[in-house]
């Protein structure tokens, strides 16, 4: 079992470039198996939620094969198969295979997806949008099996703004009879990555980023190469990192819009923030003030994936701040191992009083989620004296060589096997 060992009070300086994001490619990689032509994908971040998925698509019948950091699926020889539990146990966005093969073969047979323990998400909303476009749907030994002779275009509107709803009844609708309508749906800048793929492909898809997602369906799709959109999660953990650390960095390649919440916050923070295209200079005296409250919220709200990293950030700022998560019931996982390290956090059902400390010590602590893990990893490298952060598979399963990265800023911080 891998583990980090971290020194901390380490400044960080340079510039780092934020990979693909994961929560666009693994839908993307869903999304591949609309079409029997080849399909490929620029610029894959080597996580284990990809490789995941990958199994996935080969356990289907398609051929898929990683070389010069992108991965092309050739799915001409998939087949109708079930997709069994030891496949989608890791990963949550399994669940978006309904969708896509569905419309593909017109049946899906899938486990009930796994991934982080965060909270119950359940899969309601996926299943009500496959209803109305005409599916049929029964839960069966812990398996979802879908069948539906013929897709039809309807007006769906969604009780809340799933983000995977919404992809999937998108993925579900690309070639279904006649006009879908989404209201009500999810407007993170992942959603607008799936237009633009699918639109490559020859769907006609547009609102995507609105509340209003308009389907026409199409008869067929074609191949296509795609470079997806930049992690924001992941820019956004490097810029927590240093305005937890101090020093000054920059992190290349993501949109201003879409972090603009956290940017806000780290404004509060007394961070200095300049902005040039796709480029996010930050600098940090290492001396955070706290945000007075933080509100998790669906795309533009403060994102709920960058909770446990701005609870790290909190714990180590100048005053108290109350924190409250919306989206998920047991996303506070993290906290008694920043307790561990000497952080002052209280928790009640979903909100936590943070009151920061000033400094962290030095601590052995486990990552219990993927953001909790790297949550634990700032909290290590703003910390006095060295921690070791357990249980790494969390971690590696949404950052591509996280140390790598921190370590070429001025971190230090290396991995090491039992």
């Amino acid at each position: 079992m891998d583990k980090f060992i971290i020194e901390g009070g380490n400044r960080l300086y340079g510039n780092v470039q934020t990979q693909s994001a994961k929560n666009s490619v693994l839908v993307l990689l869903a999304a591949s198996v609309l079409t029997e032509e080849r399909v490929t994908i620029e610029n894959v971040p080597h996580i284990s939620d990809v490789l995941h998925m990958s199994e996935i698509l080969r356990k289907l019948g398609a051929d898929v094969r990683f070389a010069d950091g992108g991965v092309t699926v050739s799915s001409e020889r998939a087949e109708e198969r079930d997709i069994s539990s030891h496949l989608t146990r890791e990963l949550r966005s399994s669940v978006f295979m309904l969708g896509s093969v569905l419309t593909r073969f017109k049946h899906a047979c899938i486990s009930y997806p796994g991934g982080c323990d965060i909270g119950l998400r359940p899969i309601d909303l996926h299943l009500f949008g496959l209803k109305k476009l005409g599916v049929r749907t029964e839960e069966r030994d812990g398996y979802i099996v879908c069948n539906a002779e013929k897709l039809e275009g309807e007006n769906i509107h969604l009780d809340f703004p799933s983000v995977g709803a919404t992809e999937n009844i998108i993925l579900a609708s690309v070639k279904a009879r006649g006009e879908t309508v989404i209201t009500n749906a999810a407007k993170e800048p992942e959603i607008r990555d799936l237009q633009d793929f699918l639109n490559r492909m020859g769907a006609k898809v547009r609102g995507a980023g609105t509340d209003t997602v308009v389907i026409e369906g199409v008869k067929e799709l074609h191949g296509t190469h795609f470079t997806p959109m930049r992690d924001r999660i992941e820019a956004g953990t490097f810029l927590i990192a240093c305005a937890m650390c101090g020093g000054e960095i920059c992190v290349e390649g993501v949109r201003r819009q879409n972090i603009a919440a956290l940017l806000n916050k780290l404004s509060e923070n007394t961070c200095k923030i300049h902005i040039e295209n796709d480029k996010i200079y930050i600098r940090s005296n290492g001396k955070p003030r706290s945000n007075r409250h933080i509100e998790t919220l669906p795309f533009p709200g403060f994102p709920t994936d960058l909770q446990a990293q701005m609870t790290s950030l909190n714990a180590v700022a100048d005053g108290a701040c109350i924190l409250t998560e919306n989206l998920f019931e047991t996303r506070f996982k993290h906290v008694p191992e920043l307790i561990r390290m000497g952080a002052d956090i209280t928790v009640k059902d979903r909100t936590a009083l943070i009151r920061g400390v000033g400094r962290l010590h030095g601590a052995t602590v486990s990552s219990e989620d993927l953001r909790g893990g790297a949550a634990l990893t700032l909290a290590a490298l703003a910390a006095s004296g060295t921690s070791e952060v357990l249980h790494l598979s969390h971690i590696d399963r949404g950052y591509d060589g996280l140390e790598k990265k921190l370590s070429a800023l001025g971190a230090k911080i290396r991995r090491v096997g039992d």
